[in-house]
């Protein structure tokens, strides 16, 4: 991470890929973040710069470097891969914590449990500039994606139809309007619609309240 560089991400603001940080909080608020940056596209933590742009400047590197080192490794499930670059601005330095896109996903924040459990893990994930808990439909999506278990032949039965009609009208659809329109489990919908997006039917959407909707796949 070059100054050039750092001043380009300053400028473009915070977004699905960049978060600032004025102060360092906690381990655990920070793992938070950086399970999102990890579970999406990938991103950066920038520490020592305000909501508004302003460079406050960290007191501290090493200090913050270890507490970024402590969040990755022991309150992520799976640890995280990262990298840390000090950047000095305008006399002050700023810390910048760099998290690609996980090949292992999904992260979740640590709960010292065996395996995955979908109805208590805290699975977080990017929606533009905030960082949001992930349904039970993400959370399967993105583990069969990560799996690479795409489902290559997927036969379309009239519950599928119905969705295509839906979306012909509507153009999106979620879980509770599935149920409701085919009469069926918000458990049976979800399932239905986590497996139209593994056939690469559908698109997966997450708005910035954390509620997911569907859209026919291009």
């Amino acid at each position: 991470m070059n100054r050039r560089h750092l001043l380009e991400l300053i400028e473009e603001g915070e977004n699905i890929q960049c978060e600032f940080k004025r102060h360092f909080t906690t381990p655990e608020k920070i793992a938070r973040e950086m399970i999102a940056f990890a579970n999406t596209k990938g991103g950066y933590m920038i520490f020592g710069v305000d909501d508004d742009r302003e460079v406050v400047g960290v007191d501290s590197e090493k200090s913050e470097s270890e507490m970024i080192k402590d969040a990755a490794e022991n309150y992520c499930e799976p640890p995280l891969v990262y990298s840390i670059d000090f950047v000095e601005l305008y006399g002050k330095e700023v810390v910048v914590a760099s998290i690609p896109e996980s090949d292992n996903k999904p992260h979740r924040l640590q709960d010292y449990e065996k395996e995955l459990d979908i109805n208590k893990a805290l699975v977080i994930v990017r929606v533009n500039d905030k960082s949001v808990q992930a349904s039970k439909e993400m959370v399967r999506i993105l583990r069969a994606n990560s799996a690479d278990l795409s489902l290559k032949k997927y036969t379309i039965g009239q519950t599928e139809k119905m969705v295509f009609e839906y979306l012909a009208k509507y153009e999106r659809i979620s879980v509770k309007e599935l149920s409701s329109l085919v009469n069926i489990s918000e458990r049976r919908a979800s399932r239905t619609l986590v497996k139209m997006v593994r056939a690469n039917l559908l698109l997966i959407h997450t708005k910035d309240n954390g509620e997911e909707f569907f859209t026919a796949a291009a």
